[in-house]
C-alpha cells in the first residue's frame, strides 16, 4: 500500500482563518492516523493578493497549533521546492503536453473580444481558439502574440469520480469551461498548479472545501491527459457564521492568532475546530491532538455544513482552563495582567488563585477584576440585602467595628468577622455582605469579603472601608 501524502496548500493572502486551519488540521489527522506524511506548499502564484507577512503567520500558526508538518518550504524535503512560484519552469512544460495531445490549446483573444463575449450574455469562454490550424498558432506564436493556454474539455458525456465523503459525483462535461492553465505572464493558474504540483508531490488524497466537488472533474481530465493517477478526494462542508453566511476573510472572520489574542489556548482552538464537520462515534467532545489522531475517522465527516458557535467554543476552552496547574494557569494569565494597569501593586498570584475557577478565557480577566475601577463613588443601594436585611443604616452602624477589626485583626481577618458579628447580634451573612460591598463597591467578585481584603492588602482595605463610612 502507498504511503499516505496529504497536503495544506494556502495561499499567502493574509491570516490563516478558522476554515483554512480546519482543512490543515483534517488533512494533518488524515495523514497521522494512517502513518502516513502531512505536506505544506505555499500557493503564491496570485501575486495580486499576495500579502508580505502571511506566510510567516502560516508557518507559525501550523506550528504553535500542533500541526507540524513533514515537508514544507522551510522545514524542506525530498519534493520541493515547496513554494509555487520557484516552480514556473515546470507547469509550461506540462501544459505544452496537453497541447500535443489535444487535452489543451493556445488562446490568442484579446481582452476586447471577452468583454464582448460576456456582454452578449456568454457564460463561458465558446472555444473560439481551439479550432486554430497547427500552422496559424505556430505563426502566432512566432510573431510573439500574447497568449493562454486554455484546457480543452469535451462538449459531450460526462465526469465521474468517487469522493470519500460524499460518494460517486458525476458532471456533465457541458457544464465545465475551458479555463486557462497558463496565463499570460507564464504563470499556472491554480486549477492547473494544483493539480501538477499535488502528482509532483506525490500527494495521493486530497482534501479541501465542498466548493470543489463540481469542478474537481476538470482535474480529472488534466490527470488523464497527463498519464498520471488520479488521487482520491475528501471535500468538506463550509464553515458558517449562521445560517446563510460562510465564515470568511472577506468579512473579518477570526483567525488562530485573533482567537489566542481573545484568551483562547491553542489546544482548545485546535480540539473545537475538530468538531466543526466532524465527530466521533461515542459523541466525545474534548481531545488531545493525540487523541483526534487516534479518533478520527472519515465516517464521522459531516454532510452538511458547520455553524460556528463560540459560546461552544469558550465552553470548550473553559475545560483546559480548568485542567491547569496553579502555576501554568498563573504564567499564561500574566500577560492579560499586563493589559491592566490597577492590577499593578496587587499579589498576582493571590488573583489567580481567585480567577482560575472563573475563567473561561483570559479575556475574562478584565470582565472579572474591572469591579477594582469601579469603587470611588459606588451605588449605596448596594448594601441593601433582601435575604441578609441589610440596608445603609445597618452598614452605618456596622462599620466603625469593621474598621476596628481589620486594624487590629487582619492576619486572622475571617475569625475576627465571624466573633464580631456573634458579639454585636449580626448572622455571618450580615456581617459578610456589608464588609465585601464597602471593600469593593461591586455586587459580585470573584471571591468573598476576606478574599477581597487579602487581595487589597491592609492598607487599601482600610482606605476603602473609611471611605465607605464616610458616605454614609
Amino acid at each position: 500500500m502507498k504511503e499516505v501524502r496529504t497536503r495544506f496548500a494556502p495561499s499567502p493572502t493574509g491570516y490563516l482563518h478558522i476554515g483554512g486551519l480546519r482543512t490543515a488540521l483534517y488533512a494533518f489527522l488524515y495523514a497521522k492516523k494512517n502513518g502516513g506524511k502531512f505536506i505544506l506548499r505555499i500557493e503564491d502564484t496570485d501575486r495580486e493578493r499576495y500579502v508580505p507577512g502571511s506566510v510567516e503567520i502560516i508557518y507559525s500558526t501550523l506550528k504553535d497549533a500542533g500541526l507540524v508538518y513533514d515537508e514544507g518550504p522551510d522545514v524542506g524535503g525530498d519534493y520541493g521546492p515547496y513554494i509555487q512560484s520557484e516552480r514556473k519552469n515546470a507547469y509550461l512544460e506540462y501544459a505544452k503536453q496537453l497541447v500535443d495531445n489535444g487535452s489543451a490549446y493556445y488562446c490568442f483573444c484579446t481582452k476586447e473580444r471577452l468583454e464582448e463575449l460576456h456582454n452578449n450574455g456568454a457564460t463561458k469562454y465558446d472555444k473560439h481558439c481551439a479550432s486554430l490550424s497547427k500552422e496559424e498558432v505556430q505563426m502566432r506564436l512566432a510573431r510573439g502574440d500574447s497568449y493562454v493556454i486554455r484546457q480543452n474539455i469535451p462538449l459531450t458525456g460526462s465526469t465521474t469520480y468517487t469522493d470519500m465523503v460524499f460518494g460517486d459525483i458525476t458532471v456533465e462535461n457541458k457544464e465545465l469551461e475551458d479555463n486557462i492553465l497558463i496565463k499570460s505572464d507564464g504563470m499556472p493558474t491554480y486549477n492547473f498548479a494544483n493539480v501538477v504540483d499535488d502528482h509532483l508531490m506525490g500527494i495521493n488524497y486530497v482534501i479541501r472545501g465542498v466548493e470543489y466537488l463540481s469542478s474537481t472533474p476538470k482535474y480529472n481530465l488534466m490527470y488523464d491527459g497527463l498519464g498520471w493517477e488520479r488521487p482520491r478526494y475528501i471535500h468538506l462542508q463550509p464553515i458558517m457564521r449562521d445560517a446563510t453566511h460562510k465564515l470568511s476573510k472577506r468579512y473579518g472572520d477570526a483567525s488562530y492568532e485573533d482567537f489566542i489574542k481573545k484568551g483562547y489556548l491553542k489546544e482548545a482552538i485546535v480540539n473545537y475546530i475538530a468538531l466543526l464537520g466532524w465527530s466521533s462515534k461515542d459523541n466525545t467532545e474534548k481531545f488531545s491532538l493525540a487523541e483526534l489522531v487516534d479518533k478520527f475517522d472519515l465516517s464521522g465527516v459531516s454532510h452538511s455544513p458547520s455553524i460556528f458557535d463560540e459560546q461552544k467554543m469558550k465552553y470548550i476552552n473553559s475545560l483546559y482552563v480548568k485542567e491547569m496547574s496553579e502555576d501554568d494557569f498563573h504564567d499564561y494569565a500574566l500577560k492579560f495582567y499586563q493589559n491592566y494597569d490597577y492590577l499593578s501593586g496587587l499579589d498576582l498570584r493571590y488573583l489567580s488563585s481567585l480567577l482560575h475557577s472563573r475563567v473561561e478565557v483570559f479575556t475574562d480577566v478584565g470582565r472579572l477584576t474591572e469591579f477594582l475601577t469601579a469603587f470611588e463613588g459606588f451605588d449605596l443601594s448596594l448594601f441593601n440585602n433582601a435575604k441578609w436585611k441589610t440596608d445603609c443604616n445597618v452598614a452605618k452602624a456596622m462599620l466603625p467595628g469593621l474598621v476596628e477589626l481589620t486594624e487590629k485583626s487582619f492576619d486572622n481577618l475571617h475569625d475576627a468577622l465571624i466573633v464580631y458579628g456573634e458579639a454585636n447580634g449580626y448572622k455571618k451573612g450580615q456581617v459578610l455582605w456589608i464588609y465585601r460591598i464597602a471593600l469593593t463597591g461591586a455586587q459580585s467578585t470573584p471571591g468573598g469579603a476576606v478574599e477581597m481584603a487579602v487581595l487589597l492588602g491592609k492598607d487599601e482595605s482600610l482606605r476603602r472601608l473609611n471611605e465607605s463610612l464616610s458616605r454614609l
